[in-house]
């Protein structure tokens, strides 16, 4: 059930972003336990100057080529399952598009079962 989103650099072309997408659901269904088939993802190239990024924080630097991983789930992963799928989403991402891995940025948003259709207007969670 997870819903991804990435914010691309438009100089990460259409296929290399489209392993990053590759990369991270391979991360979640390896970490997170997700179904191989639970597959929803929003993928999005930008030109420049509409992806904002610091150069530098928290001692992490970052380039042009910087990208935004956000995906939405269902409370109750681990801090241990976390970290392990920050840790394989920056590391595959990074292979799979020659980006660094300190330029993969990921948030997790945790919401509620109950807070999810999957089509129909039905409460999927809820029955």
């Amino acid at each position: 059930m997870p819903l991804v989103r990435i914010e691309a650099p438009e100089t990460l072309s259409a296929a290399r972003a489209q392993r990053a997408g590759d990369a991270v659901h391979q991360a979640l269904v390896d970490t997170f336990g997700v179904p191989p088939d639970d597959r929803f993802q929003v993928i999005t190239r930008h030109p420049p100057g509409a992806l904002v990024c610091t150069p530098e924080y928290l001692g992490v630097k970052h380039t042009a080529q910087a990208l935004f991983v956000q995906v939405y789930c269902a409370p109750g992963r681990t801090l241990q399952q976390k970290r392990a799928f920050y840790a394989r989403t920056a590391a595959d991402v990074s292979a799979a598009c020659d980006v660094s891995p300190s330029d993969v940025i990921i948030n997790l948003v945790e919401t509620l079962r109950e807070n999810w259709s999957f089509g129909d207007g039905i409460a999927h969670y809820t029955l």
